[in-house]
């Protein structure tokens, strides 16, 4: 019975390692992605070594499967949906490579070393590529917007010349311009427009904005009632952006209202097609009989058909701020640092396709549920495993390990 508790504990110590592995980098970002046990799979290489000494081969293969299942399970309770395969192909191999790297040396040094810097190399590699820039003409984009985009607010001169991390990622797909009205010239060759919580628009420029759309302009917009971005500058400062929405008349022509917000805090949505968005005080839409638009995503999003054009409204500024969709402000580029879909969702309704889709952890209370369910998981696996195994290979693997570690300590 020791030699059998023992064992299990062994056993039970490889999945349990595994899965804890990967916590840290779901709990910075929240994305729950089987890159995220590259690394953590290492471990498994001085534990594929003690237990190929000490009870044979056979249990280090035994860990090294329950360690992929266990994590498998995790994966699909933490987010309530099985990843893709792709995402498996890095951590599987590299999982394989450790535990083979672990056999090896306990057996042939030279070759087990070269194998582990093979599955380090590997977790190198497994790491996700930048989103990629678009090679030859980007489409054009108008931005207007009164945030602070493509300027540090309480800077001045050159050095308050810097673009945001949203602004970042979408000139990997367009061209961004940055225009002050929608009277400018580049109206006139743009067919896209970003108009995010603008300054107050005179009648002249929003006669001009419903004109441009229904001439087959594709127009996203972004409105806040209640913006909380935060701001160096103090209350009442031109340079900040404006608190309110300003665009109620143009959105009355449409046809729809956008409403005061009946929360004030942030909130994790998860869209009809999966994708998370994270908003602060967001308000919703109405739209009035008659009306050009369709309401979606429970009053967020209002899409709009107009003439030869269309129009998606968002009823929030705030969640293109990056302290709201991004975990390391230096690193936009990389989709592993996103805390949530909102490039994603930006690019996608401004024409740029769609990016690789992400599974999120659904709430802390999945979490808990998940980690519970996959720890008494791997822990029955290792029962199974010391019985299954002591009945079968009983004394054989570990008398051969034990003889072949003394014949290597010979040889010191």
């Amino acid at each position: 019975m020791k030699a059998m508790l023992s064992t299990s504990a062994m056993l039970c110590l490889a999945p349990l390692l595994f899965l804890l592995g990967g916590l840290p980098a779901l709990l910075q970002t929240g994305q729950v992605d089987p890159g995220g046990w590259a690394w953590p799979a290492l471990a498994l290489i001085p534990i594929a070594f003690a237990l190929s000494i000490w009870r044979g081969s056979l249990h280090a293969v035994w860990a090294g499967v329950g360690s992929f299942g266990v994590m498998l399970l995790f994966l699909l309770l933490a987010s309530g949906r099985w990843p893709a395969p792709p995402a498996l192909v890095f951590p599987g191999i590299i999982l394989l490579l450790a535990i083979v790297s672990g056999l090896l040396l306990a057996r042939r040094l030279g070759p087990g070393l070269l194998l582990g810097a093979v599955a380090i190399l590997s977790c190198w590699l497994s790491a996700e590529r930048p989103v990629a820039r678009t090679p030859g003409p980007r489409p054009v984009v108008a931005v207007i917007s009164a945030l602070p985009l493509f300027w540090r607010e309480g800077a001045e001169g050159v050095e308050a010349r810097a673009d945001a991390p949203i602004i970042a990622v979408l000139r990997q797909r367009f061209d961004i311009r940055p225009i002050d009205s929608p009277l400018s010239p580049l109206m006139r060759e743009a067919r896209l427009l970003f108009l995010a919580q603008p300054r107050a628009l005179s009648p002249g420029e929003l006669i001009a904005l419903d004109a441009w759309v229904r001439r087959g302009g594709h127009m996203l917009i972004l409105a806040d009632p209640l913006l909380r971005w935060p701001s160096p500058l103090p209350l009442g400062d031109r340079r900040r952006a404006p608190a309110v929405n300003m665009l109620d008349p143009l959105f009355r022509r449409w046809g729809v209202e956008l409403l005061q917000p009946t929360g004030a805090g942030e909130d994790r949505r998860m869209l009809s097609d999966q994708r998370l968005l994270t908003t602060m005080a967001a308000s919703t839409f109405h739209a009035h009989h008659g009306s050009a638009c369709q309401i979606e995503e429970n009053g967020l999003f209002a899409r709009c058909t107009l003439g030869r054009g269309k129009a998606l409204l968002v009823a929030d500024a705030d969640l293109i701020d990056d302290r709201l969709w991004l975990a390391d402000a230096d690193a936009s580029l990389d989709m592993r640092q996103w805390t949530a879909d909102t490039p994603s969702l930006i690019i996608q309704e401004l024409g740029g396709g769609r990016l690789a889709a992400r599974s999120w952890l659904r709430s802390m209370e999945q979490l808990i549920v998940a980690l519970r369910y996959a720890m008494v998981a791997g822990i029955v696996w290792a029962l199974l495993g010391s019985l299954f195994l002591r009945s079968r290979h009983a004394g054989f693997a570990p008398q051969l390990g034990r003889a072949t570690l003394s014949e290597r300590l010979e040889l010191k």
